[in-house]
């Protein structure tokens, strides 16, 4: 059933009929960092060939080494839709706010549209808490991840009343380059603690039920038995899946439709897509990122 978003969109082309046929000879999808790039390819394969089916074009999946990757591309026209983390978007609409519009949020289990930021040690390591934590070395993904830095670097030094500089509270603060970088990093004994980001449902042992746990899980990487959470932050609004601008109206109709629709059409493409186990996806609007944009004009200066 298409959601009323994606019929206001098709709506405002009904004089234009196939003009993405005209405007557009391939389509582009960017994929956030998280896990090595070629899981997130074959991750999304399957919404790439939906894609082509759809569209009638090429579709191109990027995987970037890092989340700004997918920012430029998004920023230079170069990439056409992404799902994008709340501060990734914070980033792009701070220096374009004409750049991409977000249209829709990946749904929970329990029908919310938040996860957290998921501190975790290894439960040999005798780390139960923050507090255990004061002169070790903490692993955070990227500077542009909202729960692998942005809402910790705000919600952690409130808690231990110290900056998240090495030295101060913290042994190092250390950046991995992603979600399953400060996974692996953790559970190999290389760095003492670290976060990543969760819906926070389900079992712990699972990885919970979607995020950067639960596909570490799935690849067979960690045992969840062998870690211990140390640490949650407050709820964080899922992050949107975004669309260039400039894109023709009817394209952007198509493919809301499309992601939209994912989760009834095909569960395990949706699966991949989502990072788990969602009620698939719905509308979102600018409105919904308002707080991290401001939160991370504070902390970054955009």
């Amino acid at each position: 059933m298409k959601t009323t978003l994606a019929l206001a969109l098709a709506a405002t082309t009904a004089l234009s009929s196939g003009a993405f046929a005209e405007e557009i000879t391939e389509f582009r999808i960017g994929i956030l960092g998280g896990e090595n790039a070629q899981d997130r390819l074959n991750a999304y394969s399957c919404l790439g060939d939906y894609t082509t089916e759809v569209l009638g074009v090429e579709t191109k999946l990027f995987a970037p080494a890092d989340y700004n990757g997918v920012i430029q591309g998004l920023l230079g026209g170069t990439l056409d839709m992404a799902w994008l983390g709340a501060s990734s978007y914070a980033a792009t609409y701070l220096q374009d706010p004409e750049a991409v519009e977000p249209v829709l949020v990946k749904v929970n289990m329990d029908g919310s549209i938040g996860y957290h930021s998921i501190g975790f040690a290894r439960k040999d390591s005798g780390i139960e808490s923050l507090e255990a934590m004061q002169g070790k070395v903490f692993g955070f993904g990227d500077p542009n991840s909202t729960s692998g830095y942005l809402i910790p670097s705000i919600e952690i030094p409130e808690l231990t009343g110290s900056t998240m500089e090495s030295g101060d509270y913290f042994g190092e603060v250390k950046f991995t380059g992603g979600h399953e970088q400060t996974i692996v990093a953790v559970f190999n004994g290389d760095i003492d603690g670290g976060v990543t980001w969760a819906d926070g449902q389900g079992n712990w042992e699972d990885g919970y039920n979607s995020g950067a746990l639960r596909k570490a899980v799935d690849a067979g990487l960690i045992d969840m038995n062998e870690l211990v959470q140390i640490w949650k932050s407050k709820v964080i609004p899922e992050g949107p899946i975004v669309l260039r601008k400039a894109l023709p109206a009817d394209v952007k109709a198509k493919m809301t439709e499309l992601v939209d629709t994912l989760h009834e059409t095909d569960q395990d493409c949706a699966y991949g897509v989502a990072a788990g186990e969602t009620l698939g996806f719905q509308p979102v609007t600018h409105d919904t990122y308002t707080s991290v944009i401001e939160a991370r004009k504070a902390k970054i200066g955009g």
